[in-house]
Order: C-alpha cells, then structure tokens, then sequence
C-alpha cells in the first residue's frame, strides 16, 4: 500500500508539471509547426537521456502491438504512412495544450484522444487526403465539430461511422490502451517536475497516435506486402 502511494504521488507529480510547463510556454503562443524545437528548447537532452527516451517510446511502442495483436486489431506490425505519421509533428502542440487540461482529473482522456486522432487521421487519409492534408489543423478541424470532451465520440461515429457494438467495443479498446500506458508511465523512474518527464508524456501521446492510426489503416485492408 505504501509503495502505491509513493507512485500515485510520483504520477500525480509529473502530471502537474506537464499543465504548468506547458500551458506557460503556450502563453507565447509558438506555433504549432515549431513544436519539435520548442521541446528541444525546454532542455537539452543528453545522449543518455534520449537513448532512454527512444527506448520508452520502442517499448511502449512494442507493447501496445501486442496487446492489440491479441486482439485481432493488429498483425504484429505497426502499420504507417509517412503522410500520417508526418501530420502530428503538425497537431502536437495543439493537442498537447488541450489534453494537458484533462491530465489531473482524467488521464486516460488525456492519453486515448490522442489514439483516436490517429484513427481519425487515417480514415481521412484514405477518404481524400488531397483535401483533408490542405487542412491547416487537421486535429483543430476534428475536435471543432463538438468539443475535446466529445473527440472521442466524434470519432467512433462521424468519422469511423461506428454504431452499436462497435462503437462501445471501440471505447473499451482506446480506454484499455490508454491505462497501459498509464501504467507505463507509473513504473518509470524519471524524476519529478523534469523536463524529461515532459518528453516522456509527449512520447506516449505521440505512440497512441501512431498506434491509432495502425489499427485505422488494418481496419481498412490495408496490410505490409513484399515487393519483388
């Protein structure tokens, strides 16, 4: 019990720093296109700690591919488009100051929007990306529709056209992955209030929004082929 309440502090800890590092640094309003640097900016990581930061996001990465390969959601493989991976250096900071909001009373939200931005994002890449890439915050244009606290629920059935069955099916899933990664983040020992803290939470929103876009793409047909 004790061990518990240690980690529930240590998360509780971190996330606070997420809303205070980031909603002040949106106070200078940067743009969206400049988010990567901005992160940069916050500290300069050393080799030791981006080796750590990209081993996080290969073994988060790794294990949702599981857990949804269990599931018959995905095939053992994280499938990706460039146009769609490149779109949330795009989105991030927008989302990240959004989701940031939502970190102390529902974490989960805060982590799976970023999971159903993905699926969002793929279903409209393989509607009319010619059209939806002009868009200048795809993320903004989704969430618009009905408000943050409803992206999830735009998503399953605007966009997806959920209904019923799936449509609940598809909350538990997102809801599910989110809680690993909630779990993730209480088993690491990063210090509290760090900048790295930060970059471990932009990792984790980052790797739902590719995982979300994976399950989206297989959902589609579409699947890893062999060439020649």
């Amino acid at each position: 019990m004790m061990q518990q309440c240690i980690m529930s502090l240590f998360v509780h800890a971190n996330i606070c720093w997420f809303a205070r590092q980031y909603l002040s640094l949106h106070k200078n309003k940067i743009k969206g296109s400049e988010y990567t640097h901005l992160t940069k900016q916050l500290k300069e990581t050393t080799m030791e700690q981006q080796e750590y930061l990209d081993n996080y996001e290969r073994q988060l990465t790794e294990h949702l591919i599981r857990v949804l390969t269990s599931m018959e959601l995905l095939d053992k493989q994280l499938l990706e488009s460039p146009d769609i991976t490149d779109k949330w250096d795009e989105v991030a900071q927008s989302y990240v100051t959004d989701a940031v909001k939502e970190i102390q009373q529902y974490p989960t939200v805060s982590l799976g929007w970023a999971m159903y931005l993905g699926m969002a994002v793929a279903r409209l890449w393989d509607d009319d990306w010619e059209i939806y890439s002009k868009l200048p915050n795809i993320y903004e244009y989704i969430r618009d529709k009905r408000g943050f606290d409803y992206l999830d629920e735009v998503v399953r059935g605007d966009i997806l056209g959920l209904k019923d069955k799936d449509f609940d099916h598809m909350e538990k899933v997102v809801q599910g992955c989110a809680q690993q990664v909630l779990d993730k983040i209480r088993h690491e020992q990063i210090e509290p209030q760090s900048p790295l803290a930060f970059h471990a939470y932009v990792k984790s929103v980052r790797t739902l929004y590719r995982i979300g876009a994976a399950v989206e793409l297989k959902a589609l047909g579409y699947k890893f082929e062999k060439v020649g």
